[in-house]
């Protein structure tokens, strides 16, 4: 009973709940920055992930014309570059005109900005779905001694190693942006009092400039790994990861990059576990609602503790 409760726990619920929640936290984090440096929800972050896993493919297609087979981590690097030039054109052109206005007015520009990023897309690309990479993922099968007892089998296809491991280097690196230089310390500064920082002597647009390009990278990686792991990509993609990465924001607290990391594995078992039979009848709740656990997450955590695990921003 246990070797088949492990195996079928570990493999197909417990893995592929951490690599969404990967997906989610790297999401997540632009997310929480561009709230806790700029003050506002960027709806149109989602479509920059989306856009970012067009181009990946777009790269990859090009080059496999030319004769080449890369790899889509390999296509990501100049399909990241070009998402981090998009969200730096799209903040200097609609939303810096909004800094000082009201907030309400740069979140319906943002909004604007997800319906215009996703039509250019369906203009480009087409609305239909497109293959992101053929074939069957095979899994690499490993034998694991859990207990005394017995062994079990875990069965982690490449895409997966490639999330985890892709997720973890990302994070130490942004890790030691955050804590070891001069623009890190500048964007924990600005999150925590703008305008202090300002007196302080700090350039703002320039960690403003930061976030984005930190948040656009944090995007496209999110945008490839879940393309990567879904093994196709459409329009709506991004917009389907909004609500999750906003819930795992908040979870683990406004301006709080890494209470979005912890967040979003958070939100990404939850939704995963969640359709795992306890109970030995069927699934506790539906795969088609599981959107409706990061849902519930993030209602509950703002009525009972809307600063989030880490304390976040309350605005």
């Amino acid at each position: 009973m246990w070797e088949s409760f492990w195996f079928e726990f570990i493999n197909f619920y417990f893995i592929p709940g951490l690599v969404l929640g990967c997906i989610y936290a790297l999401g997540a984090i632009g997310i929480t920055l561009t709230f806790g440096i700029l003050r506002f929800a960027n709806f149109a972050h989602g479509e920059i992930m989306m856009t970012s896993s067009y181009l990946t493919w777009e790269f990859v297609l090009v080059a496999s014309s030319f004769g080449l087979v890369l790899h889509p981590i390999i296509g990501a690097i100049p399909a990241s570059i070009c998402a981090i030039f998009l969200a730096l054109i799209v903040d200097r052109l609609f939303y810096k005109p909004f800094r000082n206005s009201p907030t309400i007015m740069i979140v319906i520009a943002s909004f604007g900005m997800m319906l215009i990023i996703r039509s250019l897309v369906q203009v480009i690309w087409g609305p239909n779905q497109i293959t992101f990479v053929k074939g069957i993922a095979k899994p690499n099968p490993i034998i694991k001694d859990f207990t005394s007892n017995f062994d079990t089998m875990l069965l982690i296809p490449n895409k997966h190693i490639f999330i985890l491991l892709g997720t973890i280097i990302i994070m130490l690196f942004f890790n030691y942006i955050l804590s070891s230089t001069k623009i890190g310390k500048g964007m924990r500064a600005v999150s925590d009092n703008p305008n202090l920082a300002e007196v302080s002597g700090i350039n703002v647009e320039s960690i403003i400039k930061a976030t984005w390009i930190v948040g656009g990278f944090c995007a496209a990686a999110a945008g490839v790994f879940l393309a990567m792991d879904t093994q196709f990509i459409e329009s709506t993609m991004g917009f389907r990861m909004l609500l999750p990465m906003f819930a795992a924001a908040i979870l683990g607290g406004i301006g709080r990059p890494f209470g979005a990391v912890a967040g979003g594995l958070i939100i990404g078992l939850a939704e995963e576990l969640s359709a795992y039979p306890w109970l030995g009848d069927g699934p506790v709740i539906s795969p088609g609602y599981k959107s409706g656990v990061a849902f519930s997450i993030m209602v509950l955590m703002l009525i009972f503790r809307p600063s989030g695990i880490f304390k976040g921003k309350v605005f």
